[in-house]
């Protein structure tokens, strides 16, 4: 099954968790669509935080990725508009815990993913031409992030600025490879993103030298710094963007938003 060629599909993976995963999908999404793209957000965490970052309240999610992954409904049925415009979401509910035990014997596990976004094109119930899937991944190497891999045509991984970044991202790196083996040999690795770096402590610049020296130019220029107000914006049920657009990390955002599509622009044009 060839990957869609649109639109883009982005997993936000770290089996770390804490590290901005879920903050990075929000506000990236919601970044990609302030410059004109139409972005779905899929929750693939149990905890279902980017819905309800995103102002989705748990009675609104009666059709989930639960059934997504089942193959009981369609992205079209699934997906609910947000109050970001040209951002949509399919929401995530706990139901989404027993998923695994519930396909690990199907041959197609590790497929539903991409086969139910490989099937919005021709699905004449979705109104809206999304050109960017933002995938956010559970705090784990399970089969969900499994599905979320191969899935998409890149990993994106936030990084903290902490003492033990590096050790987590070699086990992810080494289940990134197997994937692209036996899954999806298209599979890349987008870009590392550092995420909450305070510059009042050493360690963190520390850390962003040694991820720069052993990851190189797959870590993007831009740095999430650790921000109040990106702290506070989930509680609202906003992105930062819409909730203090002026903030530090508001405007992070938007530079990582702008520095994606530049890779994308030269990934494509390879």
């Amino acid at each position: 099954m060839k990957l869609p060629a649109s639109p883009r599909v982005l997993a936000l993976a770290n089996q770390k968790g804490g590290v901005g995963k879920t903050t990075t999908a929000i506000n990236l999404g919601t970044a990609l669509a302030a410059i004109g793209e139409e972005v779905l957000i899929v929750d693939l965490d149990p905890q279902g935080n980017a819905s309800t970052g995103l102002g989705i309240d748990r009675k609104s999610r009666s059709v989930s990725t639960y059934d997504l992954m089942i193959g009981e409904a369609s992205v079209a049925e699934a997906a609910v508009a947000t109050n970001v415009p040209q951002v949509s979401i399919v929401p995530s509910t706990l139901d989404l815990l027993g998923v695994e035990l519930e396909i690990s014997a199907s041959a197609d596990r590790a497929h539903r993913l991409r086969a139910a976004i490989g099937a919005m094109g021709d699905d004449p119930r979705l109104d809206k031409k999304f050109t960017y899937v933002l995938v956010d991944c559970p705090p784990s190497l399970n089969l969900l992030t499994i599905n979320a891999m191969t899935a998409a045509h890149s990993i994106l991984v936030p990084l903290q600025c902490e003492f033990f970044a590096l050790e987590g991202l070699s086990q992810l790196l080494h289940t990134v490879e197997q994937v692209k083996q036996s899954l999806n040999p298209e599979l890349t690795i987008h870009g590392i993103v550092l995420t909450m770096f305070d510059s009042r402590n050493n360690l963190s610049a520390q850390v962003v030298a040694d991820v720069r020296a052993h990851m190189g130019d797959a870590v993007y220029e831009t740095i999430i710094p650790r921000n109040v107000r990106v702290s506070e914006a989930p509680s609202h049920g906003k992105p930062v963007l819409l909730y203090d657009f002026r903030s530090t990390g508001s405007q992070a955002y938007l530079r990582l938003a702008a520095e994606i599509i530049q890779r994308e622009r030269r990934l494509r044009a390879a």
